[in-house]
């Protein structure tokens, strides 16, 4: 086994890591997070969105923090496929931050949500790029969020311009979300 610190021990939390993919299985693990496994989950549209749905949300009723991962965007675009693409996006919105979000918001608890992507995978180039990432961040408790604007391309990279954060590494990201201090997400860039 790989020696790494675990999250428990780098930051305090505990967690959960869903995926089909079994090298994040294994990043997860090493992480000492549950890695539980989810009967249909394929990595592809066909996945068991529902039941990912199910183990994120039973993860969150005993630790900190629930990773969704969904690889079906990352396949579309080793096939060079815009039409899977666009549905596997569109899927993830519809049967996993929407139910989330909606159940989140029943339970009535403060919560953050993330949305990102770990590395572009360009239908054009059909293969994966170190371009930074776009994310989303959400804040249940209501701290100043911009309204009206979607999450697209050019809204994203019109917001990073504006702000002028980035974070040099995923890592870097995750060690500041996880802080009580939720609006340090980013450095400004030199």
């Amino acid at each position: 086994k790989p020696a790494m610190n675990t999250l428990q021990e780098r930051h305090g939390i505990s967690g959960s890591l869903i995926s089909a993919v079994d090298l994040l299985k294994g990043l997860g693990v090493c992480s000492g997070l549950e890695v539980p496994e989810v009967e249909g989950a394929t990595g592809w549209l066909d996945t068991n969105y529902q039941g990912k749905v199910d183990v994120a949300l039973d993860a969150l009723t005993r630790q900190d923090f629930a990773l969704v991962h969904v690889e079906a965007p990352d396949e579309a675009g080793h096939q060079g496929s815009a039409t899977n693409k666009v549905q596997a996006i569109e899927d993830f919105d519809a049967k996993i931050v929407a139910p989330i979000v909606e159940e989140m918001d029943r339970r009535g608890e403060p919560y953050r949500l993330v949305v990102t992507m770990d590395h572009y995978t360009p239908i054009a180039r059909r293969t994966h790029e170190d371009w930074p990432v776009p994310m989303f961040i959400y804040d249940s408790s209501g701290v100043d969020q911009p309204a009206g604007t979607g999450y697209t391309e050019a809204n994203i990279i019109a917001a990073a311009e504006q702000s002028g954060l980035c974070l040099d590494s995923g890592a870097a990201f995750f060690s500041r979300f996880v802080t009580p201090d939720a609006s340090k997400y980013g450095e400004r860039c030199g």
